[in-house]
């Protein structure tokens, strides 16, 4: 098998006889010429194909968009195109041919709800656009960047079970399943099993995992499966322990993604990342409803943050502080869940907070309530069902240091980060309401 050479390399191999496999992007064909745009994952090349190999300009005129193809020839300086280079072909195989007319298409962009409706039903043609590959490159780099952080700071890497006999959160929005002969439930998020990791000694986790929220919502933040990140800490003073560590993973993501990948975002879809500086600012809830107030921006409840005032907020804190994340602390008890520490001054708010990103909500985050009776006086100031959550109080009865911890969204962080329609262009593949397949 003769070495296969990607695009991304080709600058290197001037000169020299090279391989390279792919799909066909673009096909034009003038007499006997064929210029064929080559697409690898690595990048797009052209092709010249002459009659100088018959038997490749023969193979060429029945080529199709998509068709998968072996090319073998010399690398050639080329200013004129945009790759830099071109490769004059000497042999062309067609690996497997594609159906003629394809459902969508790879070079033409489309943004209408109905045509992104076409794209996830044909999500993997849709993912050969460079754009969309990209998505994932720098979600490569962000995990890898996450990990390697929390590895590195003694973070023990844990992974929980996904199939619950009682519902993680408020006992709303679960997904619910048939356990042999009784019901179980779809984890909304690691949050009890973290938790059970600080009482078990372990002091410091992470997770990553899979999410799911039984929301009948459609927006383009919302999906009803995704990727979370999780951690949580040992032995914190406060919730500001936790926003602090946050601040430290994410300058450490957004450093290797613009390093790694600054000049391609910035080439193919004209973004700039930034990396922030810390501290990132932060307001309290009280605060911020005084400053959207001021903006003119109405208040659709009194303890929470509707998109409208997401945006409007992470509009402001850019302007007047230059910082495109913002945290949100000191929510309301009625917007927060029962495990949420209250403050020592004021039991109606707790010790939690949001991390808004360029509008959007990506985090949210608390010191937890470690102490079992408090613990258990708070689930019944909630309405939960107290005996179905025992097992989860009893890991507080033995002994549970101060801890806290937050869930991350990183699709919601990847889209705002990229300028992204929507959160569904940040999956691999998107579940919501209305779609459970492919």
């Amino acid at each position: 098998m003769k070495e296969r050479t990607h695009v991304s390399s080709l600058r290197e191999k001037i000169g020299s006889e090279v391989t390279i496999k792919g799909w066909a992007h673009a096909v034009r064909k003038q007499g006997s010429l064929a210029f064929i745009m080559v697409r690898d994952i690595s990048g797009i090349v052209q092709i010249v194909v002459t009659k100088e190999a018959p038997e490749a300009l023969e193979l060429s005129k029945d080529l199709h968009l998509e068709d998968v193809i072996s090319v073998t020839g010399t690398v050639k300086e080329a200013k004129q195109v945009e790759a830099g280079v071109e490769i004059l072909v000497t042999s062309l195989e067609v690996l497997t041919h594609a159906a003629p007319e394809l459902p969508i298409q790879v070079v033409e962009k489309s943004s209408s709800e109905a045509e992104q409706q076409a794209r996830m039903d044909w999500r993997f043609i849709d993912l050969r656009k460079p754009e969309r590959a990209l998505a994932f490159k720098t979600w490569t780099i962000m995990e890898n960047a996450f990990v390697r952080y929390c590895t590195e700071q003694g973070y023990i890497n844990i992974h929980s079970p996904k199939l619950m006999g009682s519902a993680s959160e408020s006992g709303s929005e679960v997904f619910e399943v048939k356990y042999f002969d009784r019901k179980a439930y779809l984890a909304q998020s690691p949050q009890f099993y973290k938790q059970m990791a600080m009482t078990a000694g372990f002091e410091k986790v992470f997770e990553i995992g899979p999410v799911f929220r039984a929301e009948p919502s459609f927006t383009t933040r919302h999906a009803t499966e995704f990727t979370g990140y999780d951690i949580e800490i040992s032995f914190i003073d406060s919730h500001y322990d936790v926003m602090a560590e946050e601040e430290r993973f994410i300058v450490a993501m957004m450093t290797d993604v613009k390093e790694k990948l600054g000049e391609e975002i910035k080439k193919q879809l004209g973004v700039e990342v930034v990396v922030p500086t810390m501290p990132f600012p932060k307001v309290t809830m009280k605060e911020a409803k005084e400053i959207l107030g001021q903006m003119g921006v109405e208040s659709e409840k009194p303890g929470d943050l509707s998109p409208e005032e997401e945006r409007k907020l992470c509009e402001y804190i850019e302007k007047e502080h230059g910082h495109q994340f913002v945290f949100v602390t000191e929510y309301p008890i009625t917007v927060r869940p029962f495990y949420h520490m209250r403050l020592e001054e004021d039991k109606t708010l707790t010790k939690s907070f949001d991390l808004l990103f360029k509008g959007v909500e990506i985090t949210t985050g608390a010191q937890r309530e470690h102490r079992y009776d408090i613990l258990v006086e708070q689930a019944k100031d909630k309405g939960m069902d107290v005996p179905s959550l025992q097992y989860y109080l009893d890991f507080f009865k033995y002994g549970a240091p101060p801890h806290g911890g937050l869930g991350m969204g990183p699709s919601r962080m990847l889209m705002k980060l990229l300028n992204l329609e929507s959160v569904r262009d940040a999956m691999f593949l998107y579940r919501g309401v209305k779609r459970i397949s492919p």
